[in-house]
């Protein structure tokens, strides 16, 4: 009996693998998924997911201790059970991923739990032998990054992946990096009753967003209790009767029960196999065109492996087009209108250029920017939530979006508007014209495209 060949074969299930997996299936392919855990990868199990069920109870903290505020009266002060709250989080993940499991399912996925790897153009090794496929789509995803200092090996020393285990509440928690999932933590387990630090080598919080955003965003934290301390080196961690000690070049000596290391990700190339040195990679990347093929053309990576852009429903739309074209369409992937989203409290979201880029780009005489504050915002001051703006950055030229970036409690809804605007090429005129429903959130970016035509509304006037 001859060996079953496959139209695509995918190496990973996170969200660009099982994407891709159901995509190619949908379009009649013999699909096979390897995962060697649960579907779902980092992003249900470990990332995405299980911190915003952690964000979510934080956020009702906050609503608790602001009642009173409201009228409501509050009987005591809200305390945590830390177990319960890892109880509710992984209900939450089991959900998604049992239903992601579902669809493989529903689709006709042959879903293997299993390490594989490449081991020849059309072959994969795994547990159990070797599977063939006409194309393959490596969906390899990333692993936490360790930073070499002395004393990371410290036992007090977590990932996120062990941080979202605990079932007792650190009273002092340290955050190595103010990225964001350092500042998403910083803010759960704040609230959660810890005191918390955050440990920053850059300048600022999120550098890879507007600065704005960055400013405004530490100001949130420090409200919150949260203690920053930015452009600082770290030297090393010490042991000191329990505790972990950490060492910053400058001097500084910060004690704690636990230390949360989170300084980014880095591709995880494991899947490439016996390939390894000929499938091309740059800086530890997977190198792919924009229809995500490697330079085996039959080969596709996408998601967190190629590194273009590591957000979950990047790698989902990555996959999305991988699949497409293993199954012999001709997709594109474009990438220019994606949303990046921080789930602190207060949120902050972007997408397109930064105001420091669109500078760059295009030159500061170019281009206009307009703002809106929520404090003016007629749902958000009835919401008791008026912290927050929104900014617009648009090339006076073409009167074209260029970015859009928000700060607010709801950012990460507010900004699916622009970005699909932008990604539909709509002006900032026409932007500006749409009519909104009042009151709502989102009035606050029409406002704000009208504050870069000059015409705004709700904004008293400009003085010349």
């Amino acid at each position: 009996m001859s060996e079953k060949v496959y139209d695509v074969a995918v190496i990973g299930g996170g969200p660009a693998g099982y994407v891709a997996a159901i995509r190619a299936a949908q379009l009649g392919g013999q699909v096979v998924l390897f995962e060697q855990d649960t579907v779902g990868g980092t992003c249900l199990n470990r990332g995405c997911i299980p911190t915003k069920s952690y964000l979510k109870t934080a956020e009702t903290i906050h609503q608790i201790k602001n009642a009173p505020s409201r009228g409501i009266l509050n009987v005591s002060e809200p305390a945590v059970d830390m177990k319960q709250v890892v109880a509710c989080k992984d209900a939450v993940v089991r959900q998604l991923t049992n239903g992601v499991g579902g669809l493989l399912r529903s689709n006709g996925v042959d879903v293997i739990k299993s390490h594989a790897s490449l081991n020849g153009e059309h072959t994969i090794e795994y547990a159990d032998g070797t599977c063939q496929a006409k194309s393959i789509i490596l969906c390899g995803g990333s692993k936490a990054v360790k930073i070499p200092i002395p004393g990371i090996d410290n036992p007090n020393v977590l990932t996120s992946t062990e941080i979202l285990e605990l079932k007792e509440l650190p009273a002092r928690l340290t955050v190595i990096g103010g990225g964001v999932i350092g500042c998403e933590m910083a803010c759960a387990f704040q609230a959660f009753g810890c005191q918390v630090s955050i440990v920053e080598a850059a300048d600022r919080l999120v550098p890879m967003m507007d600065r704005e955003l960055s400013t405004a965003l530490a100001g949130a934290l420090e409200a919150q209790g949260i203690q920053l301390h930015l452009s600082q080196k770290i030297t090393s961690i010490q042991d000191e009767g329990g505790q972990a000690v950490l060492q910053c070049e400058d001097g500084l000596r910060l004690s704690a029960d636990k230390i949360l290391l989170s300084v980014g990700r880095a591709t995880d190339l494991d899947c490439l196999g016996t390939l390894s040195e000929t499938i091309r990679t740059d800086r530890g990347k997977v190198v792919v065109n924009d229809r995500m093929q490697t330079n085996i053309p039959h080969i596709y990576a996408a998601g967190d492996i190629n590194g273009r852009l590591m957000l979950a429903h990047a790698a989902s739309k990555m996959g999305e087009v991988a699949a497409e074209n293993a199954m012999g369409h001709q997709s594109v992937c474009d990438l220019s209108a994606v949303p990046s989203c921080v789930y602190t409290l207060t949120q902050i979201a972007s997408v397109g250029l930064t105001e420091e880029a669109a500078i760059e780009k295009y030159g500061r005489d170019a281009i206009r920017v307009g703002r809106f504050p929520l404090s003016a915002n007629g749902r958000s001051l009835a919401s008791g939530e008026p912290e927050g703006f929104v900014k617009v950055v648009i090339l006076e030229k073409y009167s074209e979006l260029c970015g859009v970036h928000i700060c607010g409690a709801h950012a990460a809804e507010m900004i699916a508007e622009p970005a699909s605007l932008m990604a539909a090429e709509i002006t900032c005129e026409e932007c500006a014209s749409i009519i909104h429903a009042h009151p709502s959130l989102s009035e606050a970016f029409m406002e704000a495209c009208g504050d870069a035509l000059g015409r705004c509304i709700h904004l008293p006037k400009k003085r010349r």
